[in-house]
């Protein structure tokens, strides 16, 4: 099968490009801003017409989009989630052979629910920032396109390459610095949100099966276990080895990057901000609703998050 990867810089799209180029079955085309890119194309700037003369000569089966922006300014996001999205599904049907669309979406889509109630697909979306709105604004231009296509609407991805910026990334870098200069506190915004924590080797997964399944529509991708971030921060302080208190900002709750490519991330490839800050979001609630994954996918979440926090410790140990 031919594959066309987007995005494959990002958080997620790097475990993507490792699980889809290890399956000798799957022929694997890279298209990206960068030089390690089969194609250099940027989905921002470039028009459909030259995205689907690239398709064209490549006619590949499936399509997999994990560029996008975590990061940044409105028109950021809304050209790296929504604008560049509108070009991907354009250029799709512009093409001879029309490939296979799978999306990755964002559970900041959702935006407020209730809290103890698993958020199911046909969940009505209320996003409540700049993120959560380009993504479902792209969302809903992939579900609106026509295509053979599905979105896969990632919940909160933590895992080995987390960046700095996100929730974890921070935690551990600040841990690092605390155990380095002996000093006995770390400060973190508030963690009394409840979060449903995925692991990124998972969402790869996940993205894979849904690449050579005929699933189309949403499909939320997370463990289906709402997590307090509090209590997943100290696994990671045990995992450290540290012996001091997490200090935290009152009337704050820091959504983990997640979804998109570099979601996660730095901001995604194809779009890098100028400087990166966690999304901050009203948002206490965010538990998935997997039934739609396991029965069309026939997938299921693998890796606990022990172990993917302790992964990204020991990555944060190991850096220089």
């Amino acid at each position: 099968m031919r594959v066309l990867l987007l995005g494959a810089d990002g958080f997620i799209g790097r475990r993507v490009a490792d699980r889809l180029m290890a399956d000798g079955e799957l022929q694997v085309t890279v298209l990206g801003r960068r030089d390690s890119a089969d194609i250099r194309f940027d989905l921002t700037a470039g028009s459909p017409g030259a995205l689907a003369r690239f398709l064209d000569a490549v006619v590949p089966q499936v399509v997999i989009n994990c560029a996008g922006a975590t990061y940044g300014s409105s028109r950021t996001l809304i050209r790296a989630n929504t604008l560049a999205v509108a070009t991907v599904c354009e250029a799709i049907r512009r093409s001879r052979e029309p490939a296979r669309l799978v999306h990755v979406g964002s559970a900041a889509e959702y935006g407020p629910m209730p809290s103890g109630v698993p958020i199911p697909e046909g969940a009505e979306p209320r996003p409540v920032g700049p993120y959560g709105v380009s993504k479902l604004a792209g969302t809903e231009l992939v579900v609106s396109s026509g295509l053979d296509a599905a979105v896969l609407r990632v919940f909160d991805v933590v895992g080995p390459g987390s960046p700095t910026a996100s929730l974890f990334g921070r935690l551990a870098e600040g841990l690092r610095r605390a155990l380095e200069q002996d000093e006995r506190q770390v400060r973190m915004p508030d963690l009394s949100g409840y979060r449903d924590f995925v692991d990124v080797r998972d969402v790869a997964r996940a993205i894979q099966a849904a690449a050579v399944s005929a699933a189309t529509g949403v499909i939320n991708v997370g463990t289906g276990h709402a997590v307090r971030a509090r209590d997943a921060a100290q696994l990671l302080v045990r995992a450290a080895g540290f012996d001091g208190s997490i200090s935290e900002d009152a009337r704050q709750v820091l959504v983990p990057s997640q979804s998109a490519a570099d979601p996660g991330h730095r901001a995604a490839e194809p779009y890098r901000p100028v400087e990166a800050r966690p999304v901050l979001e009203p948002v206490q609630w965010r538990q998935a609703d997997v039934r739609t994954a396991r029965d069309r996918l026939g997938w299921r979440a693998l890796v606990p998050l022990e172990e993917s926090l302790g992964d990204i410790w020991l990555e944060t140990a190991c850096r220089v």
